[in-house]
């Protein structure tokens, strides 16, 4: 059953099929196969009770305020500082890449939103000043993972609801990892240009004065986060009502850059509708495939299987971390957390692991999947930016970053504090 599970699921993902009607349809057709009675009767309870959910208002909440910043010009504000600050290192915009990306997670919550932004801005730069085309995308791509790690993140918030943990904690537990993943990025971009110096291109100066001058293009995102990060921890709001304050916020900051107009609203309106279905449809297929699942005993046959090995939490860990690189290649990062997280979280709490911890781990493992192909959703969102060229060089680009990324999942393991100092003293 599990077999056949598994090769039905590859197949309709292989034959292009969007990955949420690909859940459903997984669920539609185990149904008649395993179970004696007709569970697709219960689909409509089963959607309602998936949306009905207080905590996912946040998502499209968190997609708009992105959008809005977007649009209203900080984005290449931001950027333009962020060079400012960062290109004397070696390997120069690139650098600028990874602290924008940052910065932007901040407030965006979307590795996509965050990918797509940065890249808008920066890929004009490639041939202006000489960069290594292939690293400066793969820069970018790694960039936009931190989308989903530095909060405020849909991702956090879906793991949070999976698991029934704290998202104001799982907040917290991500801000020091995200920066620390940060660090590493910027380390392979300085360990890579030091070594081929000609891929850092030409070297970017700006005067103290103009560095000074540039923060104030740096306070609207941070005023963004600080608003909506320290409205939940100020006890003020919830996360998903801290989300509407962060909509509240960016909007009047997009009035007082002069680009609230009905078009932008607009043009806001109609990607958040987008991005929101999209993420939706993988949540109800995912549920319903979970319901199917769990009816026809599929769930306690891979709980058993997985506990049958009868192998230490270290080994049980080294699976897990395995089993998400290998999946990643396949499945986009919502769909594989929907469907892997209520099986593979369980187990793991049960022989010991902090649920926010793991629930970090295995953020940063979904990370990975971001710029891995075939289907690492950054990869193509940056060779869509870029409009022309192969998309072989964003992937050869990405490969070090991904190296970053397992090294950010030994630390974390060496050193679980990294995840869990915050939460335990603020939380």
């Amino acid at each position: 059953m599990i077999a056949n599970a598994m090769i039905l699921l590859l197949a309709l993902i292989g034959i292009s099929i969007p990955v949420g009607a690909a859940l459903g349809l997984l669920g539609l057709v185990l149904d008649p196969l395993y179970s004696m009675l007709p569970l697709s009767n219960a689909m409509g309870e089963i959607a309602w009770s998936a949306n009905n959910e207080f905590l996912l208002v946040a998502i499209p909440l968190f997609i708009m305020l992105g959008e809005v910043l977007l649009r209203s010009g900080f984005a290449e504000r931001m950027y333009s500082a962020m060079s400012l600050w960062l290109s004397w290192l070696p390997g120069g915009l690139m650098h600028a890449n990874i602290g924008a990306s940052t910065l932007f997670s901040a407030t965006s919550g979307s590795s996509v939103a965050t990918a797509a932004t940065v890249g808008t801005v920066a890929i004009p730069q490639i041939r202006r000043h000489g960069y290594n085309e292939s690293l400066f995308l793969g820069s970018i791509a790694a960039g936009g993972t931190l989308g989903i790690l530095i909060p405020p993140s849909i991702n956090l918030v879906i793991y949070g609801v999976l698991t029934n943990s704290s998202v104001p904690k799982l907040y917290l537990a991500g801000i020091i990892p995200g920066l620390v993943m940060a660090g590493l990025f910027m380390v392979t971009i300085l360990v890579a240009c030091l070594i081929r110096p000609a891929w850092g291109g030409r070297s970017l100066k700006g005067s103290w004065s103009q560095r000074w001058a540039s923060l104030v293009h740096l306070l609207p995102p941070m005023g963004i986060f600080l608003l909506v990060v320290g409205s939940i921890y100020a006890g003020l709001a919830t996360p998903t009502e801290a989300a509407a304050l962060g909509v509240v916020g960016a909007l009047v900051l997009a009035a007082s850059a002069g680009r609230l107009n009905a078009a932008m609203l607009r043009e806001v309106l109609e990607n958040t509708m987008k991005a929101t279905a999209m993420i939706m449809l993988i949540i109800l297929g995912a549920s319903f495939l979970n319901f199917v699942m769990s009816a026809t005993g599929l769930t306690q046959s891979l709980t058993d299987a997985i506990r049958n090995l009868d192998l230490p939490g270290g080994w049980m860990l080294l699976i897990v971390v395995v089993f998400y690189l290998i999946l990643g290649c396949f499945m986009e990062t919502l769909s594989m957390m929907i469907t892997t997280i209520p099986i593979i979280a369980p187990i793991m709490i049960a022989l010991g692991y902090d649920p926010v911890w793991l629930g970090i781990l295995i953020i940063v493992l979904v990370e990975a999947a971001l710029i891995t192909p075939p289907v690492g959703l950054n990869l193509f969102v940056v060779h869509s930016v870029r409009k022309s060229g192969s998309m072989n060089a964003v992937i050869i680009g990405s490969l070090p970053f991904v190296v970053a990324m397992f090294v950010m999942v030994g630390l974390l393991v060496a050193f679980p504090s990294l995840a869990l100092w915050l939460p335990n003293a603020f939380g």
